[in-house]
């Protein structure tokens, strides 16, 4: 089905003139598909202030989300429910205001809002041994909003859980890792191997996060629309 221009318009009228003892599912289903379709639209078309005031609520809901901690005894690094959000940001927001979503979780956090994991705030924890990830989370979330917004294949959930593999574990976790060596060889003077790296910042999160991806990617199909709304080049390329 089509929800752009006269393609819309006729879909609208057919959804509307269903009965339901005929179609009730169908129904059911063409309302839902029609409404995820109008709300990246209204998204899309939002002002500067209403987009600013969408990408506050996103970074608080990262802040609120990463008070669920569960420290680790070997490592400065606890594990958080915080990435679910960052991933999704991008999902709801696009690229553009799902990464400054995270950049205004960042930059309010390192000014003292106590929203870091642990309630935490302040400039040190972006130089600290998880300010590596937190730098991550913008980058993730530019990533995955540009995809989003640019091919509806992505908005599936095969190809969306590859992507998010790759930002989680690469785009996070890249640059998590090495300010987490960084502030390992500041506090203890040695460098530390690649395997001391690992369990301390990537081997106890990889269960967790498998998970959190997949329910990402299932929540990524389920309210995505399937058809163009703003500037997707998949449709004319074939991508």
């Amino acid at each position: 089905m089509k929800y752009g221009g006269k393609n819309f318009i006729k879909a609208n009228h057919e959804i509307d003139h269903l009965t339901v003892p005929i179609g009730g599912l169908n129904v059911n289903l063409e309302n839902y598909y029609r409404k995820r379709y109008m709300l990246f639209r209204w998204r899309n078309s939002q002002s500067f202030v209403n987009k600013s005031i969408m990408a506050f609520f996103m970074a608080c809901l990262t802040g609120l989300m990463a008070q669920i901690v569960i420290p680790l005894p070997w490592t400065p690094v606890p594990i958080t429910a915080q990435t679910f959000s960052v991933l999704i940001s991008g999902i709801l927001l696009g690229r553009y205001w799902g990464g400054f979503s995270q950049l205004l979780y960042v930059l309010l956090g390192i000014s003292g809002i106590p929203w870091f994991a642990g309630m935490k705030g302040g400039y040190s924890i972006l130089l600290g041994a998880s300010g590596g990830y937190l730098i991550g989370f913008i980058i993730a979330a530019l990533f995955l909003g540009h995809f989003v917004d640019k091919y509806v294949k992505s908005r599936n959930f095969i190809p969306m859980f590859g992507l998010m593999l790759f930002a989680n574990f690469i785009l996070i976790y890249v640059p998590g890792l090495l300010v987490l060596g960084f502030w390992v060889y500041t506090v203890k003077g040695v460098i530390p191997t690649i395997w001391e790296l690992l369990v301390m910042g990537l081997l106890p999160f990889i269960v967790g996060d498998i998970f959190k991806i997949m329910g990402a990617s299932a929540l990524t199909k389920a309210i995505t629309p399937k058809e163009p709304y703003g500037e997707e080049v998949d449709i004319k390329t074939g991508w």
